[in-house]
Protein backbone atom coordinates (compact mmCIF):
# COMPACT_ATOMS: atom_id res chain seq x y z
CA UNK A 1 0.00 0.00 0.00
CA UNK A 2 3.32 2.20 0.67
CA UNK A 3 4.15 2.02 -3.19
CA UNK A 4 0.71 2.34 -4.33
CA UNK A 5 0.05 5.95 -2.27
CA UNK A 6 4.13 7.24 -2.89
CA UNK A 7 2.96 6.36 -6.56
CA UNK A 8 0.01 8.80 -5.91
CA UNK A 9 1.67 11.11 -4.79
CA UNK A 10 4.65 11.36 -7.63
CA UNK A 11 2.14 11.62 -10.59
CA UNK A 12 1.87 15.59 -10.13
CA UNK A 13 5.57 16.53 -9.57
CA UNK A 14 6.66 14.05 -12.75
CA UNK A 15 4.49 16.38 -15.06
CA UNK A 16 7.80 18.14 -14.55
CA UNK A 17 10.75 16.40 -13.67
CA UNK A 18 9.89 14.89 -16.71
CA UNK A 19 10.08 17.23 -19.06
CA UNK A 20 12.66 19.08 -17.41
CA UNK A 21 14.97 15.68 -17.35
CA UNK A 22 14.36 16.12 -21.25
CA UNK A 23 16.32 19.30 -21.25
CA UNK A 24 18.99 18.21 -18.72
CA UNK A 25 19.60 15.14 -20.94
CA UNK A 26 20.30 17.35 -23.90
CA UNK A 27 22.49 19.43 -21.80
CA UNK A 28 24.78 16.63 -20.52
CA UNK A 29 24.89 14.52 -23.25
CA UNK A 30 25.84 17.48 -25.54
CA UNK A 31 23.48 17.02 -28.30
CA UNK A 32 22.78 19.28 -31.58
CA UNK A 33 20.92 22.75 -31.69
CA UNK A 34 18.17 20.93 -33.96
CA UNK A 35 18.11 18.29 -30.59
CA UNK A 36 17.44 21.39 -28.40
CA UNK A 37 14.81 22.96 -31.10
CA UNK A 38 13.10 19.20 -30.99
CA UNK A 39 13.08 19.35 -26.94
CA UNK A 40 11.62 22.72 -26.59
CA UNK A 41 9.14 22.05 -29.03
CA UNK A 42 7.77 18.52 -28.76
CA UNK A 43 9.22 16.61 -26.61
CA UNK A 44 8.88 18.97 -23.47
CA UNK A 45 5.25 20.04 -24.00
CA UNK A 46 4.19 16.28 -25.30
CA UNK A 47 5.40 14.89 -22.18
CA UNK A 48 3.66 17.93 -19.77
CA UNK A 49 0.33 17.33 -21.37
CA UNK A 50 0.50 13.38 -21.91
CA UNK A 51 1.51 13.29 -17.99
CA UNK A 52 -1.01 15.91 -16.83
CA UNK A 53 -4.28 14.28 -18.74
CA UNK A 54 -2.64 10.47 -17.53
CA UNK A 55 -2.94 12.26 -13.73
CA UNK A 56 -6.22 13.80 -14.30
CA UNK A 57 -7.50 10.24 -15.53
CA UNK A 58 -6.13 7.93 -12.76
CA UNK A 59 -7.12 10.73 -10.57
CA UNK A 60 -10.68 10.86 -11.04
CA UNK A 61 -11.36 7.51 -10.83
CA UNK A 62 -13.55 6.97 -7.17
CA UNK A 63 -10.90 3.89 -6.04
CA UNK A 64 -7.72 6.35 -6.25
CA UNK A 65 -9.49 9.49 -4.49
CA UNK A 66 -10.89 7.23 -1.90
CA UNK A 67 -7.74 5.22 -1.14
CA UNK A 68 -5.49 7.69 -2.31
CA UNK A 69 -3.59 5.54 -3.60
CA UNK A 70 -2.85 3.66 -7.56
CA UNK A 71 -3.60 0.13 -8.55
CA UNK A 72 -1.09 -2.13 -9.36
CA UNK A 73 -1.97 -2.07 -13.17
CA UNK A 74 -1.06 1.87 -12.74
CA UNK A 75 1.99 1.56 -10.98
CA UNK A 76 3.02 -0.95 -14.15
CA UNK A 77 1.51 1.36 -16.54
CA UNK A 78 3.56 4.30 -15.37
CA UNK A 79 6.95 2.98 -14.81
CA UNK A 80 6.92 1.36 -18.32
CA UNK A 81 6.12 4.53 -20.04
CA UNK A 82 8.28 6.96 -16.94
CA UNK A 83 11.51 4.34 -17.13
CA UNK A 84 11.33 4.84 -21.15
CA UNK A 85 10.56 8.30 -21.12
CA UNK A 86 14.06 8.71 -19.29
CA UNK A 87 15.71 6.48 -21.58
CA UNK A 88 15.08 8.66 -24.57
CA UNK A 89 16.40 11.88 -22.60
CA UNK A 90 19.68 10.20 -22.46
CA UNK A 91 20.11 10.52 -26.85
CA UNK A 92 21.22 7.31 -27.02
CA UNK A 93 22.34 6.83 -30.62
CA UNK A 94 20.77 4.15 -32.90
CA UNK A 95 18.91 3.57 -29.90
CA UNK A 96 17.43 6.91 -29.91
CA UNK A 97 14.42 6.66 -32.36
CA UNK A 98 13.10 2.75 -30.98
CA UNK A 99 13.45 4.30 -27.73
CA UNK A 100 11.24 7.39 -28.71
CA UNK A 101 8.32 5.26 -30.66
CA UNK A 102 8.61 2.54 -27.35
CA UNK A 103 7.62 5.51 -25.18
CA UNK A 104 5.01 6.91 -27.56
CA UNK A 105 3.48 3.10 -27.71
CA UNK A 106 3.64 3.19 -23.65
CA UNK A 107 1.78 6.35 -23.22
CA UNK A 108 -1.00 5.41 -25.76
CA UNK A 109 -1.25 2.72 -23.92
CA UNK A 110 -1.58 3.62 -20.79
CA UNK A 111 -4.01 6.43 -21.87
CA UNK A 112 -6.48 3.68 -22.89
CA UNK A 113 -5.82 1.80 -19.88
CA UNK A 114 -6.87 4.56 -17.82
CA UNK A 115 -9.72 5.24 -19.91
CA UNK A 116 -10.72 1.12 -19.56
CA UNK A 117 -10.47 1.51 -15.40
CA UNK A 118 -12.65 4.83 -15.28
CA UNK A 119 -15.06 3.01 -17.54
CA UNK A 120 -15.31 -0.05 -15.10
CA UNK A 121 -15.29 2.08 -11.81
CA UNK A 122 -17.99 3.77 -13.37
CA UNK A 123 -20.26 1.01 -14.79
CA UNK A 124 -19.29 -0.64 -11.10
CA UNK A 125 -20.80 2.45 -9.27
CA UNK A 126 -23.99 2.89 -11.67
CA UNK A 127 -24.68 -0.84 -11.28
CA UNK A 128 -24.07 -0.78 -7.51
CA UNK A 129 -26.50 2.81 -7.61
CA UNK A 130 -29.30 1.37 -9.41
CA UNK A 131 -29.39 -2.07 -7.33
CA UNK A 132 -29.68 0.91 -4.22
CA UNK A 133 -32.56 2.73 -5.79
CA UNK A 134 -34.20 -0.31 -6.82
CA UNK A 135 -34.34 -1.90 -3.18
CA UNK A 136 -35.09 1.18 -1.78
CA UNK A 137 -38.32 1.29 -3.61
CA UNK A 138 -39.37 -2.17 -3.72
CA UNK A 139 -38.44 -2.35 -0.58
CA UNK A 140 -41.16 -0.42 0.94
CA UNK A 141 -43.68 -1.72 -1.63
CA UNK A 142 -43.19 -5.16 -0.54
CA UNK A 143 -43.71 -4.41 3.05
CA UNK A 144 -46.79 -2.54 2.66
CA UNK A 145 -48.09 -4.84 0.72
CA UNK A 146 -48.77 -7.13 3.70
CA UNK A 147 -50.42 -4.37 5.92
CA UNK A 148 -52.15 -2.92 2.71
CA UNK A 149 -55.08 -0.36 3.54
CA UNK A 150 -57.24 1.50 1.42
CA UNK A 151 -55.60 5.28 0.23
CA UNK A 152 -57.33 8.18 1.27
CA UNK A 153 -58.22 10.77 -1.18
CA UNK A 154 -58.92 14.09 0.04
CA UNK A 155 -60.65 16.30 -2.40
CA UNK A 156 -60.70 20.13 -1.76
CA UNK A 157 -63.02 22.42 -3.92
CA UNK A 158 -62.44 26.09 -3.96
CA UNK A 159 -64.66 28.57 -5.31
CA UNK A 160 -63.44 32.28 -6.19
CA UNK A 161 -66.41 34.78 -7.11
CA UNK A 162 -65.07 37.85 -9.28
CA UNK A 163 -66.29 40.81 -8.27
CA UNK A 164 -65.93 43.54 -10.18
Amino acid sequence: MDLRRLFFRWLLPASLALPAWMLVGWAIFGQSGWALLWVLLMAIPGVLVTQLVLTLLTRSRPSVRAERAVSWLDIAGFAVWHVLTILVGFFIEGAFPWLLAAAIVAAVALFWMQIWQLWNEARDAGARLRETLTWSTIAPQQRSDSTRSEPSVVIIEESRSREF
